[in-house]
């Protein structure tokens, strides 16, 4: 298979999975616990990754620079994002859930313009912004009338660990470059894992959990596809693609998330919601557009 053959594989593969992960992560939650369900998923993808990195003989870089980025991934990019989005998803949807982690590719246009002063946002960028966050309103709109704390604080949760994770891939853009993709999440994942199986010994009431076929399956899944996979394939493809190709996943991911949902958990496509969809996904192709345009007089697979 050529390299060009397995960077569109790949590609596709990160974006069905990612977006397939809502569901998987909903399914999981109607038996067992939010902090429960997410612990064991890192746990198991930690383990994982250790049995791997032992037969390909890896380590980890062991520098200060590398640990304070292990430490800040395992809490700001696992702990307490995927902490939010498990206990978010007890009350919204997965197509919308998928679709309000769409702030994502936002905030690090915006993170990326304070924290690398090489990044420019430009006047495309802001239009894009506006555009996605009027789809976000538009979206927001099925559910303002009657009492909705519960449901506008689980989409709430959703964005704020969309914002949390923007700010660690660009921190992790910035400095991290040096890492290797499988210890990059061993040590993260097994931060995350421990931290949020303790808290749910501690704050959850596990003794009504059910372990079905689904729920187990869930975090199989997760852990082997939506945790290792996904991951370790973002930064392989990212060594290897223009990161403006990489970054169109977030296109794909909340559309494949929707049909999903509508298809094997018959999840509501509401009118405000197709058409809130539609102008996020135009807010993420907007605030592109400047740099597509680029495309045309670069290549998109850089040498490795």
């Amino acid at each position: 298979m050529s390299e060009k053959v397995k960077i569109v594989s790949v590609f596709v593969l990160i974006c069905f999975i990612w977006g397939s992960t809502w569901l998987a992560i909903r399914i999981g939650l109607e038996t067992l616990t939010p902090m429960f369900s997410a612990g064991v998923r890192f746990i198991l993808a930690s383990l994982m990754i250790l049995l791997w990195m032992k037969y390909r003989g890896l380590d980890f870089h062991k520098d200060s620079l590398s640990i304070r980025l292990y430490i800040l991934m395992g809490i700001f990019s696992f702990v307490i994002p995927f902490g939010l989005v498990y206990w978010a998803e007890q009350f919204v949807p997965s197509g919308l859930a998928a679709v309000l982690f769409a702030v994502f590719p936002f905030f690090v246009v915006l993170f990326s313009y304070l924290l690398i002063p090489s990044e420019s946002i430009g006047f495309l960028r802001i239009i894009g912004i506006i555009i996605g966050f009027a789809g976000i309103l538009v979206i927001f709109s099925d559910d303002l009338g009657g009492d909705i704390t519960s449901y506008l604080l689980g989409m709430s949760a959703v964005v704020i660990s969309g914002i949390m994770q923007a700010a660690i891939a660009v921190i992790i853009k910035k400095y991290g470059h040096h890492l290797n993709p499988f210890t990059m999440n061993f040590i993260p994942m097994t931060i995350a894992g421990i931290s949020l199986f303790l808290g749910a010994l501690i704050f959850e009431d596990l003794s009504n959990m059910v372990f079905s076929t689904g729920a187990v399956l869930s975090m199989f899944y997760l852990a082997l596809f939506g945790s290792i996979v996904t991951f370790t394939s973002y930064y392989w493809l990212l060594k290897r693609v223009n990161v403006i190709l990489l970054s169109l996943t977030a296109f794909i991911t909340p559309i494949v998330a929707l049909v999903i949902g509508w298809l094997a958990y018959n999840e509501q496509l509401t009118t405000n919601k197709f058409w809130g969809s539609i102008l996020v996904l135009t807010g993420l192709l907007w605030a592109n557009l400047g740099n597509l345009s680029k495309l045309k007089n670069r290549k998109l697979i850089k040498p490795v």
